[in-house]
């Protein structure tokens, strides 16, 4: 067993795996790749303040996300195809994060369904839904969540259309792969991926084929996709989902300030600052750089967290001490996932937690809930000075 001490070596370990397309699902913005890349490397632009002759004993991490106890303020983000990085992923994802004593959101897009979940898990955990035109598929995407004891409930609103991620239509991803020479050889070499799909039945999107009408088997899922998603969604239609669902409600991909007012005003409980980790508007802004603005636009009428580009536990520190009450990993979850399964996901974890209590201490605060700019160093014009 190798050591571990970051969430680069189990990123190393995860690529040497899993198959090619879905270590490159998981590794892929869109266009250019610009915003993928600026949501991690921004955060080494802020700086931390370290303080000495400072009790450092009896240090927490523990917080409160939407008024629920978290063990630290990290969530696991919702991700989609999360059953391909490793059989059964979502549910290995899941359980991790009840253990841990975080927040675990399944994607919409999962593998395993709802059910599945909800089945090998003890406590409740979060649900995310796309703004799709079905008003009978989404209620009962909501009902289903309710039924399975979802504490929340998260609603992606930066995905009306598709960002062009290259990779993804060069590997030709799909769930489960097609079988292509070039997909059986990279395959043939991740012997321990392969038994786990072959000990399972979850293969294919489990909260939609056999739910969405029209899609009875995964051949009719790419055709139902491309027109599920609502291009013409508004605030409007936000409204008419926050109805259907009664439960605590977090909006995902506000990136501008104007629309953390609007999400404020559908009666939503908490925003993510979020640019769908660069998968989407390649040239957004970093999630990072795009919060303080947010943050001081909502006030505290509104919890806000953020999404995109965490891989440590400074980030986390970072993100908290602009303001952000919450932080969410995707990809740094998923690395471990791939890599050793729920104990890879534990170890993530573990990473973070730690590098946050350890930075913490040396900033001088000995409570996460007391983080606050004065522990950080940002640079002029870290938000940035436009002309329009």
């Amino acid at each position: 067993m190798p050591v571990i001490t970051n969430i680069e070596d189990l990123k190393k370990i995860y690529a040497r795996r899993t198959p090619r397309m879905f270590y490159d699902y998981t590794e892929s913005g869109s266009w250019t790749e610009q915003t993928f890349r600026e949501n991690v490397s921004d955060f080494s632009q802020i700086y931390l303040r370290q303080r000495v002759a400072v009790d450092m004993s009896g240090r927490s991490t523990t917080s409160q996300m939407i008024g629920q106890d978290v063990a630290m303020p990290v969530g696991l983000a919702p991700v989609g195809l999360t059953g391909m990085q490793a059989a059964d992923g979502e549910i290995k994802a899941a359980q991790a994060a009840e253990k841990f004593g975080v927040p675990y959101t399944l994607s919409t897009m999962s593998i395993c369904s709802i059910e599945d979940v909800a089945e090998h898990t003890t406590k409740p955990f979060w649900f995310q839904v796309y703004t799709l035109k079905d008003d009978d598929f989404m209620q009962r995407l909501f009902d289903r969540a309710k039924a399975a004891n979802c504490s929340a409930v998260m609603i992606t609103v930066d995905l009306q259309v598709l960002g062009q991620r290259h990779k993804d239509l060069k590997n030709g991803l799909s769930a489960p792969p097609k079988p292509t020479l070039r997909n059986i050889a990279n395959m043939a070499t991740k012997v321990q991926w392969g038994l786990g799909m072959l000990g399972t039945k979850r293969r294919f999107f489990g909260n939609i084929v056999g739910h969405a009408e029209g899609v009875t088997d995964p051949t009719s899922l790419s055709s139902w996709t491309a027109e599920a998603f609502d291009e013409a969604l508004d605030w409007d239609r936000i409204r008419v989902f926050r109805k259907m669902w009664d439960g605590p409600l977090i909006i995902k991909g506000i990136i501008d300030p104007r629309d953390a007012l609007e999400a404020l005003n559908v009666g939503a409980d908490a925003i993510i600052v979020s640019n769908h980790g660069g998968r989407q508007l390649d040239g957004a802004l970093s999630s990072i750089r795009a919060l303080p603005a947010i943050v001081e636009a909502v006030g505290d009428k509104i919890e806000v967290h953020l999404d995109s580009g965490i891989r440590s536990g400074q980030d986390v520190l970072k993100a908290l001490a602009l303001g952000a009450k919450g932080t969410y990993i995707g990809r740094s979850f998923v690395y471990g996932l791939g890599a050793m399964g729920e104990v890879g996901v534990t170890k993530a974890l573990e990473i973070i937690r730690k590098e946050l209590d350890i930075s913490m201490a040396f900033c001088g605060r000995t409570d996460v809930k007391t983080l606050d700019r004065d522990v950080l160093m940002v640079p002029e014009g870290f938000t940035g000075r436009w002309e329009s």
